[in-house]
């Protein structure tokens, strides 16, 4: 960065008084910077690196110190770096202000395949870290393990599967594969029935893989009895809401069986718990029946989970989970973004697979169809409907999708909204306070989100503040418009 980007960085850290996920400060107006090797290692190994900015003290409230040396503390920098594993080059830049020197240390991002980036003195398992929000946590052993299954390209969609014999399987199940696959691929039709198994791998040193337990074994979970999905039905808008008869669920089931059969299963589920709008159109008098979400944008999601979740060792024990809430829908499934795609490049890119064999059995099966579909589906069926655009995250091995309802207002200008601002409408249908507002959002910081998230719905008429010649009231709270309601 140049001088003056890192003035302003400087000017707006005093400013805010926070760090952030790829922001991290330090002292050392007095000596030696100490322990850098989290921050090293949380920033190489995000996407987006990040900058450590020395001069600003923390525990003053933020306060401009400079930084002791200069010319030293590059130096003690590079050498923390060069103990990291791969070692780190950073970028620094150092400016000069009101007599004190600042310095900021650029981190960039390891490549996929090189990490996780770990201080060599402590080894992979305990030298390896990840940014989370403003703080360092080291790596569980599985995210460390999910780096390497990437590196070293681990197939656990056809590892053999210890006990199951290929009795185990539902023999009409098998011969209804092996003819499409005949009938699809003439090379293949002209193997034997053991060979096409081994070949598809479906049989691997004489045991059904996952792929084979999964698609046709009639209960995979006596292999595996967590590899299931949690569904739950919730009375509110967060874990822990109850309902007016002190109910937690309003719905619990766990869906047990082959893929094919957690599909159906979910999909009842979930029309089970949400609810059907009949609107009659004033001019022709036609009755359209509109449920909360498109079912082929939830088909399509559940589908990914199944498809996409991580089936290691590592993950076996985890259950994939869907919870209804009166706002909206989530679905987690074990195992975070595989390989070098990135959020905002789902459904732009060819993305790697983690379990190739598995979506391909699944496709020739019809369960699926064209595989890398499925993302711009769920977005084009989520519009065409009026829903808000999905949210999907992927955070510590574990990929989420949220399906948001349509509000009660989606007859407004929408357009001109930002899918932010539609689900800030949504959550006040009854009166929120500033914190609760916050937190329902995942904001630290209640004036930060106040002030850029729901003043500027104020000023547009969309929220009305419960004591408005007050707005800065502890006791404020905020309610959608009866317009928007």
């Amino acid at each position: 960065m140049t001088t003056d980007e890192l003035k302003a960085i400087i000017n707006d850290v005093t400013s805010r008084r926070m760090e952030g996920q790829t922001l991290e400060i330090k002292a050392v107006h007095d000596g030696n910077p100490k322990r850098l090797y989290d921050t090293l290692s949380s920033f190489s190994n995000q996407d987006e690196g990040g900058v450590i900015l020395f001069g600003i003290d923390e525990k003053k409230g933020f306060q401009k110190v400079g930084v002791y040396d200069p010319a030293d503390l590059q130096n003690k920098i590079v050498e923390q770096c060069n103990e990291m594993v791969p070692k780190i080059r950073p970028l620094i830049t150092v400016c000069e202000e009101d007599g004190m020197f600042f310095l900021s240390a650029e981190i960039p991002a390891v490549d996929i395949v090189d990490r996780p980036c770990h201080y060599g003195g402590k080894g992979r398992l305990k030298g390896s870290y990840i940014r989370v929000g403003q703080s360092d946590e080291p790596m569980s052993e599985y995210e460390v393990f999910s780096y390497e299954a990437y590196r070293k390209k681990y197939r656990d969609d056809i590892r053999p599967i210890e006990g199951a014999q290929e009795t185990s399987l539902d023999k009409d199940a098998l011969q209804r594969y092996i003819l499409r696959l005949r009938s699809n691929k003439p090379n293949l039709a002209k193997l034997d029935y053991q060979q096409i198994l081994g070949l598809m791998s479906m049989i691997v040193d004489g045991r059904p893989t996952m792929s084979a337990v999964l698609l046709f074994c009639p209960y995979p979970q006596a292999y595996f009895p967590q590899l299931t999905i949690n569904a739950i039905s919730i009375p509110g808008v967060r874990i822990g809401d109850i309902g007016a008869h002190n109910e937690r669920f309003t719905d619990n089931k766990r869906i047990e069986g082959t893929l094919e059969d957690m599909l159906t299963n979910a999909l009842v589920f979930i029309k089970n718990n949400m609810k059907v709008r009949t609107i009659v159109d004033a001019n022709t008098g036609i009755r359209t029946d509109t449920t909360d979400y498109p079912m082929v944008a939830i088909r399509e999601v559940i589908l990914n989970a199944l498809i996409h979740r991580d089936y290691s060792i590592h993950a076996e024990g985890m259950p994939i989970q869907l919870i209804m809430y009166e706002n909206r829908m989530e679905v987690k499934n074990p195992g975070g973004l595989y390989g070098r795609i990135t959020l905002d490049q789902l459904g732009k890119i060819q993305p790697d697979t983690r379990n190739p064999v598995l979506a391909t059995s699944m496709e020739l099966l019809s369960l699926t169809e064209n595989r890398y579909s499925g993302i711009p589906t769920i977005y084009r069926v989520m519009r065409e409907a009026g829903n808000p655009d999905p949210v999907f995250e992927s955070s510590r091995g574990l990929f989420t999708v949220t399906l948001y309802k349509r509000t009660g207002f989606e007859q407004a200008d929408v357009e001109n909204l930002s899918e932010s601002e539609i689900m800030i409408l949504a959550f006040c249908k009854t009166p929120k306070t500033r914190k609760e507002l916050a937190e329902y959002f995942g904001f630290k910081s209640v004036a930060y989100f106040t002030k850029n998230y729901v003043f500027p719905l104020v000023a547009k008429n969309l929220l009305v503040m419960s004591d408005p010649q007050h707005p800065k009231s502890s006791l404020q709270t905020f309610r959608t418009h009866d317009s928007y309601r």
